[in-house]
């Protein structure tokens, strides 16, 4: 797959308190529910993992209890469809109604739970746009077994222990495919990871109300960030 790249300015990218309202005035005012949006971004990841993994890979999703879990499995189920080996690394209780029938599906289609230690493909939804930092002892170490391995990693939306500070412990991803739309903390990222956007269905109007650009989402459901 080429992917179109498109210039952002960060000046028009969004904070995470702004990209929260966005998701929420979505969600509330156009009857796009959650579970819809996290089918969009599930389906978007799995599209980016496969168009740099082989059939065959083996595939370890990180997923936690909230929608940015949901997305990863759902990414996992899909992944699992189409032929990868794809193992779960649940580092929490699943416990929410939607991320837990996620789960269930991902399952129903061949996705193990089982924690693996040395993936072709290491994917970080463990937590998301949504995440209070410090991270616990248990997630920290995770972390840095990600950053040891040789895998390809990806992390969905916001890597794991980034919130903008690049000088304490967070995912150190490959790729990063946010949602919607660039955030600013993502100009903060090393150079040398990818970052892609995904269009989870926001309609043009929403972009304007929120004083940011919208994307050409019709050259392509997934574009490439120039930063």
């Amino acid at each position: 797959m080429i992917f179109t790249e498109v210039n952002y300015p960060k000046e028009k990218a969004l904070d995470l308190s702004n990209f929260k309202d966005m998701d929420y005035f979505v969600v509330n005012n156009y009857h796009l529910p959650i579970e819809l949006m996290m089918e969009g971004a599930g389906l978007q990841l799995a599209r980016l993992v496969a168009n740099f993994t082989d059939i065959g890979k083996v595939i370890k999703i990180g997923v936690g209890n909230g929608n940015n879990g949901g997305g990863g499995l759902v990414a996992a189920r899909r992944l699992s469809a189409w032929g990868y080996n794809v193992y779960l690394d649940i580092f929490t209780n699943i416990t929410k109604s939607i991320p837990l029938l996620q789960l269930e599906r991902a399952l129903l289609f061949g996705a193990k739970n089982e924690n693996i230690s040395n993936p072709d493909v290491w994917i970080d939804a463990y937590l998301g746009f949504s995440q209070r930092l410090p991270l616990n002892e248990k997630l920290l170490k995770t972390i840095r077994d990600a950053n040891a391995s040789k895998a390809l990693k990806i992390s969905l939306d916001i890597p794991t222990g980034f919130l903008g500070d690049t000088n304490i412990p967070f995912f150190h991803a490959d790729k990063v495919l946010t949602l919607a739309a660039p955030k600013k903390i993502l100009y903060n990222l090393h150079t040398d990871c990818y970052v892609f956007i995904a269009d989870i269905g926001i309609p043009k109007e929403i972009y304007t109300k929120f004083e940011t650009d919208f994307l050409p989402f019709h050259k392509g459901s997934i574009l490439k960030l120039n930063r």
